[in-house]
């Protein structure tokens, strides 16, 4: 290759990836706008209230559909994620019959200051304020997807008169079934990260953060006393189903522990497995 060429294929490649590193800023954020949100559940012929709320300085999204005056189903997403993750079940007049559903952007995600990443304990302090701020004397069933199961574990830790039940689906909350994954830090302390995509840089560092603190909830368990649910596929290949033994382990004295473990599942249970999902929060009511 003649010098020319070589020039060219550095200039070549160097515009590559400053286009990369600026699409990259602007893509995958998995959120909806408002106004889109809203459009969707008119077609539904249904309300949504889509709220900000300052949280210690810092603004945080969430959505709520149905009646005030009824329990709340409390719906945390994973990681990447927001609240739409689970439109879905805030849609499904069955269960608003019921219930009322909130779902909430997590800290870092969605319009919650989006990109930043924030650790296990914070966000759970957070999150417990939205809930503090929609409390309307009626019991709350906390819902987590994924890492949002921690983060349901460690609000019921820290505030264990609260809430009703717990519903962990798919969750990560074993710190002996995490995987290394070294590369994530190459991703979140060199350069590399300018060329991580929207929701997956703060993805990436919360999930470096999670992996530690999850070692700080392992001697909370204790404290949990209310109805906790497992909801598990066994061919999840991003979060093993051992998690749901380790829970078990850990929530041996816990007389109220439930475990759905569903053949074939994958981690995506909250859409692939709609149903059983949906059946599991109906028969909450009998908690009532």
């Amino acid at each position: 290759m003649n010098k020319k060429a070589k020039k060219r294929l550095k200039l070549g490649s160097l515009f590559f990836i400053s286009c990369w590193i600026i699409f990259a800023q602007s893509c995958m954020k998995f959120r909806i706008s408002d106004s889109k949100a809203r459009a969707a559940f008119d077609a539904k012929g249904l309300f949504v209230s889509l709220q900000y709320a300052d949280v210690d300085g810092i603004k945080l999204h969430y959505a709520k559909s149905g009646s005030d005056t009824l329990p709340t189903l409390f719906f945390i997403h994973g990681s990447p994620g927001s609240w739409d993750a689970f439109k879905v079940y805030m849609m499904d007049t069955s269960l608003l019959a019921h219930f009322r559903i909130i779902s909430v952007d997590r800290p870092g995600f969605g319009y919650s200051d989006f990109g930043s990443a924030y650790r296990l304990a914070p966000q759970a302090v957070m999150i417990n304020k939205i809930i503090q701020r929609e409390a309307n004397q009626k019991p709350v069933h906390l819902i987590g997807h994924s890492i949002g199961g921690p983060v349901i574990i460690k609000l019921a830790q820290d505030y264990p008169n609260e809430f009703a039940s717990l519903t962990i689906l798919a969750g990560s909350i074993s710190p002996k079934e995490e995987p290394k994954e070294y590369w994530r830090y190459l991703f979140m302390y060199t350069p590399l990260r300018l060329l991580m995509p929207g929701a997956f840089k703060p993805s990436n560092d919360e999930i470096m953060y999670f992996k530690k603190d999850l070692y700080g909830i392992d001697t909370g368990y204790a404290a949990i006393h209310i109805p906790v649910t497992f909801i598990h596929g066994d061919a999840d290949k991003f979060v093993p189903v051992k998690n749901v033994e380790y829970g078990k382990q850990k929530l041996v004295n816990n007389k109220n522990l439930k475990i759905i473990i569903i053949p074939g599942a994958s981690h995506f249970i909250p859409w692939e497995h709609y149903d059983v999902i949906k059946a599991h929060l109906i028969s909450l009511m009998a908690l009532h």
